[in-house]
């Protein structure tokens, strides 16, 4: 009588994943002004879209709001590391508001070159998801001049100017694919189109996508560590889906992993967005482990080493405190 070979259980966890540069930036920005100024900091949108961070800084006394008219005249406001619209940085300075910008140094260098080729007259076309706070804020830099291309279906409906003066610029945090797809059948009514000088899908949503792909082509079900109102998050789980998994969820923590989801399966793949502190990959990992996955292997496919220093309204008072 022979026993049966035991099934080997394994998680395959992305790397790189988690925190990019410019959301430990925007986080630690928080943390610091709560720490230097004191308690309340207000933020004006979630800092970054990740319900587990903005409860943490809530609990430290951030105070988290929709619009600057609601920040009280004279307070300090932190804008969020999607960016604002030049109409937000007015009426912040109209209510004599004591700024601190967050805002992603990928997501400005896409703000100035809004305005670098509205400067010059060009059409632009941004792709990118309506309602996003991301666009709403590089549309804000040129709204006469700026057009959104929200997917595949939309390109047949753009109108132009003049096809000769024509620019395309994109939201960080997209499906590289998708954009590169959208990109092509742009270029096929508009063979002038001309691509921004460098490309504008963060570094990190790039190699986040990359190293999903690499997962999925060996797991049934890839678990991807994200909320919902996060961008870069979903299109994980689509890229993964897109590659070889079977199946693919969006969790905000480990407690919405489902039992269900591990029958039959001998290989999970797990990654996190770019606004997700490493603890919540703990605890889906820990859940994992007690359904007997507890073969562990990091999969690396890009390394990334990328910093970006605080927001200088910030290093200008915490220079002056040491």
């Amino acid at each position: 009588m022979t026993s049966e070979t035991p099934t080997i259980r394994r998680v395959l966890v992305a790397k790189p994943r988690g925190y990019c540069a410019g959301v430990d930036r925007a986080v630690q920005a928080v943390e610091k002004a709560l720490e230097q100024y004191g308690a309340p900091i207000y933020v004006r949108k979630q800092i970054v879209h990740n319900t587990h961070v903005v409860r943490t800084l809530e609990q430290r006394g951030a105070i988290f709001v929709e619009e600057t008219e609601e920040v009280p005249e004279g307070a300090i406001v932190v804008f969020s590391a999607h960016g604002v619209s030049p109409a937000v940085h007015q009426e912040a300075a109209r209510r004599r508001l004591r700024t601190i910008d967050a805002t992603c140094p990928l997501v400005t260098k896409v703000h100035n070159e809004a305005r670098r080729f509205a400067s010059q007259d060009y059409d632009i076309l941004l792709i990118g998801h309506e309602g996003h706070e991301e666009v709403e804020g590089t549309a804000g830099e040129a709204p006469e001049h700026i057009q959104l291309v929200d997917g595949l279906d939309s390109v047949d409906t753009v109108k132009v100017r003049d096809p000769e003066r024509l620019v395309w610029l994109s939201q960080t945090t997209l499906s590289v694919d998708e954009t590169t797809e959208t990109v092509s059948r742009l270029k096929a009514r508009f063979p002038n189109l001309i691509d921004p000088p460098s490309d504008d899908i963060c570094y990190a949503t790039q190699n986040r996508q990359v190293a999903v792909k690499e997962i999925a082509a060996q797991a049934q079900l890839v678990i991807v560590v994200g909320s919902e109102n996060s961008s870069n998050s979903k299109r994980l789980v689509e890229v993964a889906l897109d590659h070889g998994a079977d199946a693919s969820y969006l969790v905000d923590n480990a407690s919405f992993v489902k039992d269900e989801w591990l029958d039959g399966v001998t290989t999970v793949g797990v990654t996190s967005g770019a606004s997700v502190p490493d603890e919540l990959v703990a605890g889906v990992l820990a859940k994992l482990a007690e359904h007997g996955f507890d073969t562990v292997e990091e999969v690396e496919s890009v390394e990334e080493s990328v910093r970006f220093a605080l927001p200088h309204e910030l290093r200008k008072d915490l220079r002056a405190t040491v």
